[in-house]
């Protein structure tokens, strides 16, 4: 048996896809109030009888928080994939994102260990690394820094990196990935998916940081490939291509067949939207832009993937190809209707 955290989320959706598509026996958390359409709809995307996948997942109420749920829901299990993580870049959130996320994997961990798990995949982030090497590039030797710029997202994946370490010193067998940006199709609202919905909205704004991109196909199939191997203690970066923002929204807006952002994101004409957003919060509305956010867009840093793609012999499929099957599955939700009643303005370009 198979166990899965976060199997509500982007990469744990794609991953319960793929191991039901072998026939594996799966069992995903979820929460109580959770909603599988999202799951259902990520599952439509990839098979043309998705409800017969979905039957075969043993769906259990857990919360991560809570380790006696987590011991019920480990029971005769043999592998676990931890995805759950709570992602915010608001200020406001961080001390409890950084908490849950810490104390999540934490119990995690100890229920794996005290249930004789045979293995633990933990979905890290490339923001739990630290600064690039004398080639410039980050791997996996390169180790994280604390300073005041660090999002509180990076400091909630380093210090579960630090659970998942302790817990390997005790004996527990297992092996972490660190993605970069993960784009996948469904979640159009939230995350890295969201791209696509704000540049189709008309975002007219982009920076020139650099950052790493990765499929949610590649990192669930590097995830399987990791379980399955005698690999063990170890960490692997997943990310295909280093790409600057500009040039994933220009690639985007083309897929999608709408205008591409044109006006670049100086430090003044982002200094002045902080401020403006800013006084929106004060007002109730709900925070979209911060520092940390501001910060991560003008960063240019550059991931190494050699290490798992030189032990496993594979490459990773490149964003072009990706972006352009996204925006296919976003098209079609826009007709369909089916995330956001406001899509329905959408044209067909020409």
């Amino acid at each position: 048996m198979i166990l899965v955290t976060g199997g509500t989320g982007l990469v744990g959706s794609r991953l319960l896809f793929d191991l039901t598509s072998r026939g594996e026996n799966v069992r995903a958390v979820k929460r109580i109030n959770s909603d599988l359409d999202a799951v259902r709809r990520v599952f439509s995307y990839y098979s043309d009888n998705p409800a017969s996948l979905l039957y075969n997942i043993e769906w259990v109420d857990a919360d991560i928080q809570n380790i006696d749920s987590l011991l019920d829901a480990m029971h005769n299990v043999s592998y676990v994939y931890h995805a759950a993580a709570t992602v915010s870049f608001n200020p406001a959130d961080r001390e409890a994102m950084i908490l849950n996320n810490v104390n999540g994997t934490r119990n995690i961990v100890n229920a794996c260990l005290a249930r004789s798990v045979k293995k633990l995949c933990f979905v890290s982030s490339t923001s739990a690394l630290g600064p690039a090497a004398a080639n410039g590039l980050v791997d996996e030797n390169c180790m994280w820094v604390d300073n005041p710029l660090n999002s509180g997202y990076s400091h909630s994946k380093f210090y579960s990196e630090m659970e998942v370490w302790k817990g390997i010193d005790e004996g527990l067998n297992a092996v972490i990935v660190n993605p970069s940006i993960i784009f996948g199709p469904g979640f159009w609202d939230k995350g890295s998916s969201s791209m696509f919905s704000n540049i189709f909205r008309g975002l007219k704004f982009y920076t020139r940081g650099v950052t790493g991109y990765v499929s949610v196909e590649d990192v669930s199939a590097a995830m399987i490939a990791l379980m399955q191997s005698k690999r063990s203690g170890e960490r692997y970066i997943l990310s295909s291509e280093n790409l600057s923002y500009k040039d994933v929204f220009e690639a985007i807006a083309f897929s999608l067949g709408v205008k591409s952002p044109t006006i670049e994101a100086t430090p003044l004409l982002a200094n002045i939207a902080l401020h403006l957003e800013d006084l929106r919060c004060m007002f109730g509305a709900k925070r979209v832009l911060s520092k940390e956010t501001l910060n991560a867009s003008r960063n240019q840093t550059y991931f190494s993937n050699s290490k798992f793609s030189d032990e496993f012999k594979v490459s990773f499929q490149p964003m072009k190809s990706v972006i352009s099957k996204m925006a296919g599955y976003f098209i079609k939700d826009v007709r369909e209707g089916w995330f956001d009643k406001s899509y329905k303005r959408w044209r067909q370009p020409g």
